[in-house]
């Protein structure tokens, strides 16, 4: 029988991506809305998450220049 959690990453809060690239909250929302990076919606809320590997590889494009 395969484990899944083990291969469950946990997700990131949209704090913890604005903390990680160190910008405002609201830039990572908006990059969110504009599809520069990646999220996930979850919950009835809608609340966002984000994948660790999208975040590394959005940091390691150098894309913090957009505003």
């Amino acid at each position: 029988m395969v484990n899944y959690n083990n291969e469950l990453d946990p997700m990131l809060t949209t704090s913890d991506v604005a903390r990680i690239l160190s910008v405002h909250i609201n830039t990572v929302r908006r990059w969110s809305n504009q599809g520069i990076l990646k999220s996930y919606r979850i919950g009835s809320r809608g609340d966002r998450r984000y994948r660790k590997e999208d975040i590394d590889e959005f940091f390691s494009k150098d894309n913090r220049g957009r505003n």
